[in-house]
């Protein structure tokens, strides 16, 4: 990894400011741990029997995008983007994938999530929850992808170190 790209989340903010520089600071985390990385290393797993690797974090975050912001707040029905099932952990077999999949899916959903976001009136813009079967607020959602990102993130540090003995910001 070469330079830190990523803008800092304000010191001083309001809520819906705050928590978008932090969701969009984790998602510029996420592709940092994956500069300067073939599709090869990219798919290198952590461990038998795990299958997890830094390709399949990218593409099961696509499905956490488009499971919390496009599925809740626009069309319950849509499809995951790698499973004919609500089948998150489809996304992680990254074994037939590339890198100019996996990122075009994510980038993609991750922009479908920030427009939803946007025109949205307020944080108390409230979808339907279909895995859940309940209603939760635009709020929630960003608290809890960004809780998600932080999670998986901290995965990648541990991918990413095994991959080259880089441990990241």
């Amino acid at each position: 990894m070469t330079t830190d790209p990523r803008i800092a989340p304000p010191l001083l903010g309001g809520e819906r400011e705050t928590l978008r520089a932090f969701l969009d600071y984790q998602r510029a985390t996420l592709a940092l741990k994956c500069e300067g990385l073939d599709d090869a290393q990219l798919r290198e797993r952590s461990m038998a029997p795990s299958t997890l690797s830094l390709l399949g974090l990218v593409r099961h975050m696509a499905e956490v995008e488009r499971a919390w912001f496009r599925r809740v707040f626009e069309d319950g029905e849509a499809p995951m983007v790698w499973s004919d099932e609500i089948d998150f952990q489809a996304a992680y077999d990254a074994s037939r994938s590339t890198r100019a999949e996996a990122f075009a899916a994510w980038e993609a959903e991750v922009e479908t999530s920030r427009r939803i976001e946007r025109e949205a009136a307020s944080l108390d813009l409230t979808g339907h929850q279909p895995r859940w079967g309940e209603d939760v607020s635009l709020r929630m959602v960003m608290v809890h992808v960004l809780l998600e990102y932080g999670r998986h993130n901290g995965h990648a540090d541990f991918l990413r170190e095994g991959v080259d003995g880089t441990v990241g910001a």
